[in-house]
C-alpha cells in the first residue's frame, strides 16, 4: 500500500469520526433541548452536516466509481428529504398545538390555518 493511500485511508477515517460525533451532537441537542421546534432544527441540521461528512470519508475509503455515485445518491436524498420532513414534523407541532405561539416572531401559518377554517 503506497503512502498515498494510507493517507486517504487516514482521512476517510478521521471523516467518519467527524461526521459520526456532529450526528451525535444532534443527538444531545434533541435530548436536551424543550419544545418541538429547537429539537426539529437539533435533528436536522447536524445530522444533515454529519451525514455528508461521514459520506466523503467513506467515499475516501471506497474509491470507485459505482460506489461514489451511490454515495452521491445517498447525499442527493438526504438534502432533499431531511427539510422535508423537519417541515412536516414542525407542521404538525404546530397543528397539534404543541408551539408556543408567544416564542415566534413571525406566526404566518396562523393566518393561514384561520383562512382555511
Amino acid at each position: 500500500m503506497s503512502v498515498w493511500l494510507q493517507i486517504l485511508d487516514t482521512a476517510g477515517a478521521a471523516l467518519v469520526l467527524l461526521g459520526a460525533a456532529i450526528c451525535l451532537l444532534g443527538v444531545v441537542g434533541m435530548l436536551r433541548l424543550k419544545d418541538v421546534l429547537s429539537r426539529s432544527h437539533a435533528a436536522t441540521k447536524p445530522q444533515a452536516l454529519g451525514m455528508l461528512i461521514v459520506l466523503a470519508g467513506v467515499a475516501l475509503r471506497l474509491r470507485s466509481g459505482m460506489d461514489l455515485a451511490t454515495l452521491a445518491l445517498i447525499g442527493f436524498f438526504q438534502l432533499m428529504t431531511g427539510p422535508v420532513a423537519a417541515h412536516l414534523v414542525a407542521r404538525s407541532a404546530y397543528r397539534t398545538g404543541q408551539v408556543d405561539h408567544s416564542e415566534l416572531l413571525f406566526d404566518d401559518l396562523d393566518e393561514q390555518l384561520t383562512e382555511e377554517t
